[in-house]
């Protein structure tokens, strides 16, 4: 706030403008098939200072949101298959929480949370136990979902892009795209 221009007057400005656009839109639950499910996504070094990638995931319960989360990666990704397995990785810690606190809420035992990802290399990473000298620098924390998808807890699915409502969390997307994920996610107006 001490050193402002007119870039940061433009995007309090479009703050604004989103803002009045969207205050009619909400969150409207409804009972879908699906029960329990998670998107995640990601995008390789699009910060331009530091060149960590971007995490983004959301759960939905019935079809609406419950739970989301768009942030840097605590660390620099060396490849887009290394950044989305992290992004996986941190899904997976927030499955288990929402998969526990569902439970325990409706008394309903959730007992696999399907989690959908755009990318095939990411999700043959989480199955796979052997040693790859290309992954011997991901670190250990993130190896820790090899041993909940081997147990069943969680399940990482191949979802299309285009159908990945994660998509508006880590990328630019137009329009047609943001109202498909919008809609995917339970905001109605």
């Amino acid at each position: 706030m001490a050193n402002s221009d007119k870039e940061h007057w433009r995007a309090v400005q479009w703050i604004f403008r989103y803002l009045c656009g969207t205050s009619s839109a909400c969150l409207q639950f409804g009972k879908s098939r699906d029960g329990f499910v998670g998107y995640v996504d990601s995008d390789h070094a699009e910060d331009l200072d530091k060149k960590r990638s971007l995490t983004g995931y959301v759960f939905t319960v019935g079809g609406c949101a419950v739970s989301w989360k768009a942030c840097l990666q605590a660390t620099v990704a060396l490849s887009t298959t290394e950044a989305a397995y992290m992004v996986i990785s941190e899904a997976c810690k927030e499955a288990i929480w929402l998969r526990d606190l569902y439970s325990e809420l409706c008394g309903v035992n959730c007992s696999c949370v399907n989690i959908h990802c755009d990318s095939q290399s990411a999700i043959c990473l989480t199955k796979d136990q052997m040693f790859h000298e290309k992954i011997k620098h991901i670190d250990v924390r993130y190896h820790f979902i090899r041993g909940v998808i081997a147990e069943g807890g969680i399940k990482v699915r191949k979802i299309n892009t285009h159908d990945n409502p994660a998509d508006m969390m880590t990328k630019h997307v137009p329009t047609s795209k943001f109202e498909l994920c919008s809609s995917l996610l339970g905001v109605k107006d």
